[in-house]
């Protein structure tokens, strides 16, 4: 090799380390690297997972579960009691009824109960935390000391009351337990807000003339959705036992709702024999509050600060 072409070879490689060494390094975006943290949390996925596979089987019960018309108030005689079988996978009821196409319809209700019971919940608590967080002094003490009230008393036992004083339904149970579940809401809107007030961009909209509605809903509110989300989704599971416990006590769904609570209360009184009737609709309830637990905890890892 002459050395003029050792030169040249080694201002190439030269040139190519420079060019290597200059080549900007493609970076995650905020939200890829949260989704990637999210997709990392092997439980969180598994409860997605279930959470979708739950949903998918209340808007097309109708069409998936082998005995529609077991459903309502179906009677057969020939079939009571039997166990799991090809037949009956998850085996039948007092009545005779298929417990599978019971335990998908009932993901209906239950998973409906958590939305309107969320729904309910999130808009009596968040702007009451909002407000006390951003006004403070007497506002703060008056709708502080009211969720304090609130709280002294057990959601469960508050809960039955106010069905008791409605009347048993399910649409009640889901109206008591959202008139009760918003104090943990309010706790977090609360705590939330009297940090973020303090933030630039508040100062910034306020210098600008806006309301204080325009700032606590347009500013604070997307600035505290996190929390929320998070909060939303943990307490979708409790929300969802609460209100099986309530149908259990008999001060939920009436029969012949297919409601997971009220069917493990009408098969209690058969076991051990027939533990089918009981375990599955329990087995239910259980995976479903796990799920929505997983979800919250990847939803955490999703919103956690960089």
């Amino acid at each position: 090799m002459t050395p003029t072409t050792a030169t040249a070879s080694g201002q190439a490689a030269e040139a190519t380390s420079w060019l290597e060494d200059a080549a900007p390094v493609v970076r995650k975006t905020g939200a890829a690297r949260r989704f990637a943290r999210f997709s990392r949390n092997r439980l969180a996925l598994v409860g997605v997972s279930i959470l979708a596979v739950l949903l998918l089987a209340a808007v097309f019960a109708p069409w998936i579960v082998p005995y529609p018309d077991d459903v309502a108030d179906a009677v057969n005689f020939d079939a009571v009691l039997l166990p799991p079988s090809l037949q009956h996978w998850m085996g039948t009821d007092e009545v005779g009824r298929d417990v599978l196409t019971r335990v998908v319809f009932g993901a209906r209700w239950s998973l409906s109960m958590a939305a309107i019971v969320l729904a309910i919940a999130v808009t009596i608590g968040v702007p009451m935390g909002l407000f006390a967080g951003y006004y403070g002094g007497a506002v703060e003490q008056v709708l502080m000391r009211v969720t304090d009230g609130f709280s002294a008393v057990p959601a469960l036992v508050l809960a039955l009351a106010i069905t008791v004083l409605l009347g048993p339904s399910l649409l009640n149970a889901m109206i008591a337990i959202g008139f009760v579940w918003w104090r943990s809401f309010a706790r977090i809107a609360h705590g939330q807000t009297l940090s973020k007030k303090q933030e630039a961009y508040v100062a910034v909209a306020r210098s600008l003339g806006a309301s204080d509605l325009h700032i606590m809903f347009r500013e604070i509110l997307p600035n505290i959705s996190s929390a929320l989300l998070v909060s939303i989704s943990l307490n979708a599971g409790y929300a969802v036992l609460t209100g099986t416990a309530l149908s259990f006590l008999g001060a939920g769904a009436r029969p012949p709702t297919p409601e997971w609570g009220a069917m493990v209360a009408d098969s209690r009184n058969y076991l051990p024999d027939a533990w089918w009737a009981s375990l599955f609709p329990g087995l239910a309830i259980f995976v479903t509050v796990v799920s929505f637990n997983l979800l919250g905890d990847g939803l955490r890892d999703y919103f956690a600060e960089e």
